[in-house]
């Protein structure tokens, strides 16, 4: 069996939330998810999924993609480009929600326009994958 790289994961977790300034308990309770489970994961016990991670991420005001990266549930070269930009703007404390929802559309625009593909996605409703891609992309 492929081991994990959930030690990774956990020691960035537990480094953003002190970075956060919040207790075990405040992350569990604003991430939705039990203080023990939250710890497990923290201490490389637990491979959490991807809704989990995606809870967490929005608790820190941090990239669910970042955390994907570490979890192992995306490709770190394939993907790195698109994830570090979009944490930089994710992680801007000078911006508001709108605002940098905002640019990661104009962002995910350009990428398009210039013939990049959009890999994944975060929307309200969860992870969006290549094939919810702009149907003019493929309409020749």
């Amino acid at each position: 069996m492929a081991s994990l790289n959930v030690g990774n994961l956990g020691d960035y977790l537990r480094e953003q939330r002190r970075n956060a300034q919040l207790s075990l308990r405040q992350l569990a309770d604003a991430a939705g998810v039990s203080n023990p489970y939250l710890s497990q994961i923290e201490r490389g016990l637990r491979k959490p999924s991807a809704e989990v991670l995606q809870q967490v991420a929005k608790a820190l005001r941090i990239s669910a993609e970042t955390l994907y990266v570490r979890a192992g549930i995306l490709d770190a070269e394939r993907d790195r480009d698109e994830v570090e930009t979009r944490a930089v703007i994710l992680a801007d404390p000078t911006l508001t929600e709108a605002q940098k929802q905002a640019l990661l559309q104009i962002y995910e625009s350009f990428r398009k326009e210039n013939g990049f593909s959009e890999g994944v996605m975060e929307t309200p409703e969860g992870k969006a994958d290549k094939s919810d891609a702009d149907p003019q992309q493929t309409a020749g």
